[in-house]
């Protein structure tokens, strides 16, 4: 029985101990959900004629806009995981039912949003890879609010979002990408825009978004923020034995359109979203191979 006691009395204080960590989770992510970003941001020509809005659509399809908000902008459920990671959604950003258009009272709101994560009242957005579009230069970023500020209302559910207990632990563990907000330097406002042409530099340029799952080094490895068993990401470097190395431009270029890799294997859109890299036009797509192509060949997920 003093056995029993005993086992019973540590694990009631497990159970405290646990209690109050997760006490102290909420407590810090709560405040880093609601702090306030004082951002300034440069100046963005935007326009309503037909050319850049044409050019704002298709940056919005290549740098995977349309395809975390859907085609119509509507927004959809990206993680719903309930009770532990929560339910995640990207946003309806037109100006319909449950949108959040109304709120974008300036461009320079927008801006904010895209490039640094934050909401209009100063408060980070969650889940947005602001990060990954840091690289977006003035021309490309003008036109593509222009067409945000263009697109037809649609009404969406209003599905509440909530964020779970083990969201909030990976965060503060720096392995789930909660609050990218925190995640970038808000200071650093140089932003380039390479002549668009079939050139490293303006691959590099293009491949600003690929690095948020294939790494910095872009060969692969775990996705952040991804569930067990997720697939990891593909080795972009020229490596033979894991990446592109034995690829050719055709090869490349027909995986985009198809999805499926010179072996034969399909790989599944919601793991690589490969139909974002089929909006581009030849010569993007060959801007980014000649790009991939002058990487260092790395073995695959060594950053």
């Amino acid at each position: 029985m003093k056995i029993l006691r005993i086992l019973i009395g540590l694990l009631a204080g497990l159970l405290v101990a646990a209690a109050l960590a997760m006490v102290v989770v909420y407590v810090v992510t709560n405040r880093h959900l609601n702090k306030t970003y004082r951002v300034e941001v440069p100046h963005i020509v935007t326009s309503d004629d037909s050319v850049t809005l044409a050019r704002g659509r298709h940056v919005a399809e290549i740098r995977g806009c349309t395809q975390c908000h859907n085609p119509d902008l509507g927004g959809h459920v990206v993680i719903d995981a309930m009770p532990l990671l929560g339910r995640i959604m990207s946003a309806n950003l037109t100006s319909g039912r449950n949108g959040v258009a109304a709120q974008y009272k300036s461009d320079e709101d927008w801006v904010r949003a895209i490039r640094d994560g934050v909401r209009p009242d100063g408060k980070p957005l969650v889940f947005m890879p602001s990060y990954e579009y840091r690289s977006i230069g003035p021309a490309d970023l003008g036109a593509l609010v222009s067409y945000l500020k263009s697109a037809k209302p649609v009404a969406s559910p209003p599905l509440k979002e909530t964020i779970g207990p083990l969201a909030r632990v990976l965060y503060l563990l720096g392995r789930f990408p909660l609050i990218p907000a925190e995640m970038i330097n808000h200071t650093d406002r140089t932003f380039t825009e390479p002549q668009p042409g079939e050139t490293v530099a303006y691959g590099r340029y293009l491949a600003g978004p690929c690095a948020g799952c294939h790494g910095r080094h872009f060969s692969g490895g775990k996705v952040p923020g991804t569930p067990p068993g997720w697939p990891l990401a593909a080795n972009l470097t020229p490596d033979s034995a894991t990446g592109l190395g034995s690829w050719n431009y055709a090869q490349f270029s027909s995986f985009f359109d198809t999805g499926r890799t010179p072996d034969g294997r399909q790989v599944d859109p919601k793991v690589m979203p490969w139909p974002v890299v089929r909006a581009m036009t030849d010569s993007e797509r060959r801007a980014l191979w000649e790009f991939l192509r002058s990487l260092p060949a790395q073995p695959k997920g060594s950053g």
